[in-house]
């Protein structure tokens, strides 16, 4: 009988220590990647807990947004090293299209001089390629595509590093040449003048007269990119090539060379 008091006496103080013993215990489904926690034992990996029925539950909104923002975190480290591949691989093309195309250009250039033709087919495979005609300029029907900066490789490798530089502003001049050959008018873009001398009568001495043997590359007409004001045509200002207004303003054929500006100015 004793012994039976004894046990009625501590049994309630036996089960709150049991109780609250099992409060602090979880049982765990292992998942990867969650974070370290505390728990009764010290620190063990956190799992998606299933609480005794001691402890609290979770409720199914928590749960619910928690697995959201897994799923969502997961997404996130996926497409990001996919984007970045994407474009690593996207970067490498591009530059091996631009170093083919580049290649090409400098073939096209350091060619041997070919005589001009005058099907329109055959000129559309023929651009940067150099061509060769004879006849002579009409510079009564100058063009002048502005604004454009002379291209100076030693006042560029004098002013590399600087914040800002000062490059020559002018013009290209386009003149109408005939060739005595083929018996048509073509433009010639013959090169840059500085602004000062935009003026014909400026720069009296580059006016070639006469017959001569020209030698240039095939240019093919311009679209008008964004931001590029539109031509000008009363005022004689062009901003880009517009081959079918330029041969109608001065009567030539559609057809566009960039001369050896070594030979002109």
């Amino acid at each position: 009988m004793a012994t039976g008091r004894l046990l009625l006496r501590a049994g309630p103080r036996l089960l709150r220590e049991r109780r609250d013993r099992v409060s602090h215990c979880l049982i765990r489904r292992t998942f990867f990647g969650y974070p370290l926690t505390k728990a009764g034992s010290g620190l063990v990996q956190q799992t998606k807990d299933v609480c005794l029925r001691f402890c609290r539950p979770r409720s199914s909104t928590t749960a619910a947004d928690t697995s959201g923002e897994d799923i969502l975190l997961k997404w996130g480290l996926f497409l990001v090293p996919l984007t970045a591949f994407c474009l690593g691989t996207w970067q490498v093309q591009r530059r091996k299209w631009k170093l083919d195309l580049i290649a090409q250009l400098a073939s096209r250039i350091t060619s041997e001089p070919i005589p001009l033709t005058l099907d329109p087919m055959e000129l559309k495979e023929l651009e940067y390629r150099p061509v060769k005609v004879r006849g002579h300029f009409d510079h009564s029907k100058e063009l002048y595509i502005l604004p454009r900066s002379l291209v100076d490789p030693e006042r560029e490798a004098r002013e590399a590093g600087r914040l800002t530089s000062h490059p020559e502003n002018g013009a290209n001049v386009i003149t109408p040449f005939y060739c005595t050959e083929l018996g048509v008018t073509i433009l010639v873009n013959r090169g840059f003048v500085p602004k000062k001398k935009l003026k014909p009568e400026t720069r009296l001495k580059g006016q070639i007269e006469g017959e001569i043997d020209l030698t240039g590359v095939v240019r093919l007409s311009e679209t008008r990119k964004p931001f590029v004001p539109e031509n000008n045509i009363e005022k004689n200002r062009w901003h880009y090539r517009d081959l079918e207004a330029m041969a109608k303003v001065t009567g030539a054929e559609p057809i566009f060379i960039d001369a050896d500006f070594s030979l002109l100015f």
